[in-house]
């Protein structure tokens, strides 16, 4: 006996088509959902889902989309290091969000690889001819942290057509470069993020002098510290200089998980060791571990002062307000150290922007904890009389 619907086609046949259906759309389905999964083939695609997750054979390194921490409308591509922290070393889309509801990474059939939602659009690469018909291209997230779109020739060549490790953002990984590839004019550098709350290129720059193999960190492309000579021979750099480029590079000859971050401070940090560089230190009169100068010192400021970052009770007639958004908290420290009248600063939005000065002392407390968080002014051991011990507390970005 054949049972029937109404509309009198046969139930059978509804059931084999329902498992047809089923049967091809998880074959086919272009949603990547599974953190197994790290390779887009065209066609393929990593949606923004809470699921959706692409990450390197081994998972040392994962992708996802997630919410701007500065607008719960926009959202970033980030990758990120599959431990506890989940450091994030590469925003693929840091300086144009998209919405994030309909945010998708996707490979399209016409070999244009992008990171797009309904109204907005970052392509990545675009492929010229005749590659922008190809079915062998695969764009793949290695286990070296570096995502790569590659042209997988029948022969099993890999012809390279895009890699994320030419386009770094605050972060260094082994095998990235800093420095310039002399055929294309492309530069390779870390920039910071605006604040520790805002993912867009901030002002802060790490670059490569070839000529006197030195790292550079610049504010606003002025030159705030410079490593010393850096060995050709040293086992922690590889270093090219020929016609092709100018470049440095980390090795991690230890095979440890390197990773250098230049903070919105900054600091050029080396995550689980010391740090690098400390630019958020050079005032612009000091010439020692790095700094460089580019300023005179005020006369009410001594060598050796400094602000350190502390927690303690503020009382509203103890502040002063630049509530200009345009402000990081690096702005909030030049004003300051320049004004005899400030001791003391922070941020005066939850994002990291604006300035909020500190010009009393009457009340300041301290040593016994508190709500707000600040950098105040701390005297040097040899003109601190009268002024109070600090007890600095870690920040962590």
């Amino acid at each position: 006996m054949v049972l029937y619907s109404e509309q009198g086609t046969p139930q059978f046949l509804l059931f084999f088509t329902y498992l047809c259906l089923c049967w091809w759309t998880t074959t086919t389905c272009i949603h990547v959902n599974a953190e197994n999964i790290h390779s887009l083939k065209p066609g393929d695609k990593l949606n923004a889902t809470p699921t959706s997750v692409m990450c390197s054979k081994q998972g040392t390194y994962c992708m996802n989309f997630v919410e701007s921490r500065d607008s719960e409308t926009l959202g970033y591509l980030q990758m990120y290091v599959q431990r506890k922290d989940s450091w994030v070393v590469w925003i693929g889309n840091r300086d144009q969000p998209v919405e994030i509801d309909s945010a998708v990474l996707l490979l399209d059939n016409s070999g244009v690889l992008k990171i797009e939602s309904k109204n907005d659009s970052k392509i990545l690469y675009s492929s010229p001819q005749p590659f922008n018909k190809s079915t062998t291209m695969v764009a793949t997230l290695l286990d070296t942290g570096n995502f790569v779109l590659q042209d997988i020739q029948p022969n099993g060549m890999k012809i390279m057509l895009w890699q994320s490790f030419d386009y770094p953002t605050d972060t260094l990984l082994p095998g990235m470069k800093l420095g310039v590839n002399h055929k294309t004019g492309h530069k390779w550098s870390l920039v910071s993020w605006l604040t520790h709350e805002i993912q867009t290129s901030g002002l802060f720059k790490l670059e490569w002098e070839p000529s006197r193999r030195q790292l550079i960190i610049k504010y606003k492309e002025q030159v705030y510290w410079k490593s010393k000579e850096i060995e050709k021979n040293n086992r922690e750099y590889k270093i090219v200089s020929d016609e092709n480029e100018d470049s440095l590079a980390l090795t991690d000859p230890n095979e440890n998980l390197t990773i250098w971050t230049l903070l919105e401070t900054g600091k050029l940090m080396s995550r689980g060791k010391n740090d690098i560089a400390r630019a958020d230190l050079c005032y612009g009169y000091k010439t020692d571990d790095g700094c460089q100068k580019w300023g005179v010192m005020p006369n009410c400021r001594n060598h050796g002062d400094v602000f350190q970052y502390n927690a303690g009770y503020l009382r509203n007639e103890m502040l002063t307000d630049i509530g200009n958004a345009s402000n990081n908290i690096n702005d909030c420290q030049t004003i300051c150290w320049s004004n005899c009248s400030c001791i003391g600063f922070k941020n005066s939005y939850g994002n990291g922007t604006g300035c909020t000065f500190i010009l009393s002392m009457e009340s300041l407390n301290i040593a016994s904890g508190g709500d707000d968080y600040f950098y105040i002014l701390v005297k040097s051991a040899v003109h601190n009389k009268g002024m109070y011990q600090a007890t600095t507390i870690t920040h962590h970005l």
